[in-house]
């Protein structure tokens, strides 16, 4: 595939998208701007048009990754706004199914692989935008009397905390196989999210 074959704005994509695959398939050790572009069939010189170095690939496959999280949580949010109850469920699910279908775009979005984040403007909006996304879950539930009142961002932090770790544990086998066989991941997960709501979710 040569670069004349991307429409304008179409190669950075098939970079982004061609590191997501070798993220997922060989980790972050063999992702390379030199990796990306052999396996998209253009230049060597041909991801430096859109990435200055790997981390900038980096930024912008995390910056990706949240637009795919943000999606899914608007999308549930959309379907339940009117449903507090099934909102925070919902809403806690899919983010740790996000987490758990795609473990390694996951991880890289919350490591410290990414140095001096702040010099990618897009990530730093994406990645605040999901978490003002939490916190207007967390304010209807709170009104709902699902959730204990106050400070909205803390109750916010308390929630992800809870469901953000689960998914960790999981991801990294941390849990004991007599536990998820005995109980399963859904019954762990709502028993997780029952000790911080006010009300009985199911």
């Amino acid at each position: 595939m040569s670069e004349g074959n991307y429409h304008h704005g179409d190669l950075k994509n098939a970079l982004i998208q061609v590191g997501v695959e070798i993220l997922a398939e060989e980790g972050l050790g063999r992702l390379s701007l030199r990796k990306v572009a052999k396996q998209a069939g253009v230049s060597h010189a041909a991801p430096y048009s859109h990435f200055k170095d790997k981390q900038a690939l980096i930024a912008a496959i995390s910056t990706e990754s949240f637009k795919e999280l943000h999606i899914q949580i608007e999308t549930v949010f959309l379907d339940y706004k009117e449903n507090p109850k099934d909102l925070l469920v919902e809403t806690s699910w899919a983010y740790l199914q996000f987490a758990l279908t795609k473990p390694d775009q996951f991880k890289l979005m919350f490591s410290s692989v990414l140095e001096k984040e702040k010099k990618y403007p897009d990530f730093v909006e994406i990645s605040h935008l999901n978490f003002q996304q939490l916190l207007i879950v967390v304010e209807i539930c709170q009104d709902a009397k699902i959730l204990k009142s106050g400070q909205a961002s803390l109750t916010a932090v308390s929630l992800w905390s809870a469901v953000h770790g689960l998914a960790m544990l999981v991801l990294e086998g941390q849990i004991s196989s007599v536990v998820l066989e005995e109980h399963g991941l859904k019954e762990i997960f709502l028993h997780s999210l029952n000790q911080i709501a006010l009300v009985e979710l199911k």
